[in-house]
């Protein structure tokens, strides 16, 4: 259930890009011009027998955890008119079988998602681990020399740094599918480490992964937002 303060912030959200000032300021989008609502791509990484990482103490699979984010995130773009599309809704993997091919199958679903609903922004949600145990905080991607992902990212980065799971970091480059399969602006969203104490237990819990999905949520807006 959405906090008071978030609803505000929500609806003020709307007003600001679905009252004509849209496509300004940290970027803007084709979209914006036209009259239907921006369509963001919520991607949960892996899913299935792809697991991704696990937590160092709990064992969780970093998928059920971009899953939950997923989810909240959509319900916040969702309540301020955005058109949120999911491109894994379930705990499965979109690869059909899982027989050898299955990743690149699994991701090329996820790009024909993006083509099929003519997405303005793709988000893609995963989480980060490292053999040093002490390195935490969220972590953004952008695809290299793309000014309109840098910007989205550089969004993110900021509006993450301000929670529990911020570290101060600054958004990096990285040569990700989810990243080149598409023109629109689009970030790799590294929540937290899972194989650090403080932020898997932050991402274990439903306050915790709301948070960030927040966060998300609000340097989007701050991307499409007018100065």
């Amino acid at each position: 259930m959405f906090t008071l303060r978030r609803s505000a912030a929500i609806a003020a959200a709307a007003i600001i890009i679905f009252g004509g000032l849209l496509g300004l300021a940290c970027g803007g989008i084709a979209s914006a011009q036209s009259a239907r609502p921006p369509v963001i791509v919520i991607d949960a990484g892996h899913g299935g027998i792809d697991a991704g990482v696990y937590g160092k103490a709990s064992g969780v699979k970093e998928s059920e955890i971009n899953l939950a984010i997923a989810r909240e995130l959509a319900g916040y773009f969702d309540a301020a008119g955005f058109c949120a599309v999911l491109t894994r809704k379930t705990q499965g993997g979109l690869y059909g079988l899982p027989v050898k091919g299955f990743k690149m199958r699994d991701m090329n679903a996820r790009r024909d998602t993006i083509v099929r609903c003519g997405a303005d922004m793709v988000i893609s949600v995963h989480q980060n681990t490292f053999p040093d145990s002490t390195r935490r905080g969220a972590q953004v991607f952008f695809y290299p020399g793309r000014e309109n992902g840098r910007k989205l990212a550089a969004c993110i980065q900021r509006s993450l740094n301000g929670t529990a799971l911020g570290d101060g970091k600054e958004p990096l480059a990285g040569d990700y599918f989810m990243l080149r399969c598409t023109d629109s602006p689009s970030v790799v969203v590294e929540c937290g480490f899972l194989s650090n104490e403080e932020d898997e237990r932050l991402l274990l819990t439903e306050e915790g992964r709301r948070d960030a999905a927040y966060a998300v949520f609000m340097g989007a807006v701050e991307y499409f937002s007018p100065q």
